[in-house]
């Protein structure tokens, strides 16, 4: 077991946005998180990596508690997010925004062959590496935060909403990108609307309603459901 999340709860001021919620993730999955909006997704994903802390409950990782360490501290233990909205930072170039990304790496010698890897995987941003990011179309941004998160040196990757924006070709090519990633040993967790795409490339699945995990199985099975389908998939 890779990640395992125990009866979390988290709350925004009085709000309680988590409901005791269980989530687990094996090494070499993809696992995949629906929901729709306000679901408490991208709750879960922040605070498994350590942007929100959690009101009860724990999480383990390699059978580690990380639940009350900082984001940076996650980071160094392996696990890397690629948050909503791509978040790059605009006025630095594309090389600047990788560098920041392997701020938590100390071996060189990694770093460069993380590089030398991530531009095999986006060759566009090896054309753009000295281009200021705030320039970049919307899916090249996508493939920078996505860089940008590898640049840490993950074993873990949580993914949030990595095709939001982005028009139905551009979409195949990140969710293709993805699996070429866990391809080469990486987990991923991703958290996505566009449940269709992400039931074929994830392994298993959860379905949040309201702060809680109300359905869990294989994403074939999921995708066969007749409440997912209607609910998520078009009927």
């Amino acid at each position: 077991m890779l990640l395992k999340v125990n009866d979390l709860y988290v709350n925004y001021g009085n709000v309680e946005a988590l409901h005791g919620i269980n989530i687990k993730v094996d090494e070499g999955e993809i696992v995949t998180i629906l929901g729709a909006n306000g679901a408490g997704k991208s709750t879960t994903l922040m605070t498994i990596s350590g942007l929100v802390s959690p009101r009860k409950g724990n999480i383990l990782y390699k059978d580690v508690e990380i639940s009350k360490l900082q984001g940076h501290e996650v980071v160094k233990h392996g696990i890397a997010q690629v948050p909503e909205g791509r978040r790059v930072f605009s006025t630095l170039t594309v090389q600047e925004n990788l560098n920041l990304g392997s701020f938590t790496v100390s071996d060189k010698d990694k770093i460069n062959k993380n590089l030398e890897w991530i531009f095999e995987l986006f060759p566009r941003l090896k054309e753009r590496r000295e281009q200021l990011a705030g320039t970049l179309s919307g899916g090249e941004q996508q493939m920078l935060a996505i860089a940008r998160g590898l640049m840490a040196d993950p074993k873990l990757l949580l993914l949030d909403e990595p095709s939001l924006g982005l028009a139905p070709i551009l979409v195949k090519s990140i969710f293709e990108t993805i699996k070429e990633i866990n391809k080469g040993g990486l987990t991923v967790l991703l958290v996505e609307q566009n449940a269709r795409a992400a039931l074929k490339l994830a392994h298993r699945g959860y379905v949040m309603e309201i702060g809680k995990i109300v359905l869990e199985d294989s994403s074939d099975k999921l995708l066969k459901n007749p409440e997912v389908r209607k609910a998520y998939l078009g009927g």
